[in-house]
């Protein structure tokens, strides 16, 4: 594969690498806060209302950031089911199929996700509720993780290209 090639994927895998690693430190933003809501509204008897909603946009950034490592380390859901029985070259044959799925998917949920932000950054959009949140960082957040995710999949086609060359990246 061309040096180019070789850098993009390893670029983009570290890339995926950072973001994981900080998706994976959003659980414990994510029991700080549950814990903080549970010690005001049961110990001090001073509920907040903020603090559920908080954790529901944190949970929501923690599975948008979670999928380019997820399929950076090959560890989404999938039917082993024939899969399993393969070679190395008809996985990355099999790979290179539903990648392309997968490519068309987040494309369509790219325009989707993008069409969205902007409404919501044209008319100030928020979340109807006490706390009354602005949904602008959780959409943003979306769009930016399914640019990497789209990245992600591009690296995952060529790695499957280099599998059936008989090379590594």
């Amino acid at each position: 594969m061309p040096h180019l090639i070789r850098v993009y994927v390893r670029l983009v895998d570290r890339i995926s690498d950072w973001v994981g690693y900080l998706a994976a430190s959003l659980i414990f933003v994510m029991g700080a806060t549950l814990i903080f809501d549970a010690f005001t509204r049961n110990v001090i008897n001073m509920p907040v209302h903020w603090a559920i909603e908080l954790t529901q946009f944190t949970l929501a950034a923690y599975y948008f950031m979670g999928g380019p490592i997820t399929l950076k380390n090959n560890s989404h859901v999938r039917m082993d089911l024939w899969y399993a029985n393969l070679s190395e070259r008809g996985k990355a044959k099999m790979d290179l199929v539903t990648v392309g799925c997968m490519i068309f998917y987040l494309c369509v949920m790219l325009v989707g996700s993008i069409s969205s932000l902007q409404y919501a950054i044209a008319t100030g959009e928020r979340r109807f509720s006490i706390w009354n949140p602005s949904v602008i960082p959780i959409k943003a957040l979306l769009t930016i993780c399914l640019v990497l995710m789209l990245l992600q999949s591009f690296a995952l086609v060529f790695k499957n290209i280099a599998t059936l060359r008989g090379e590594r990246l």
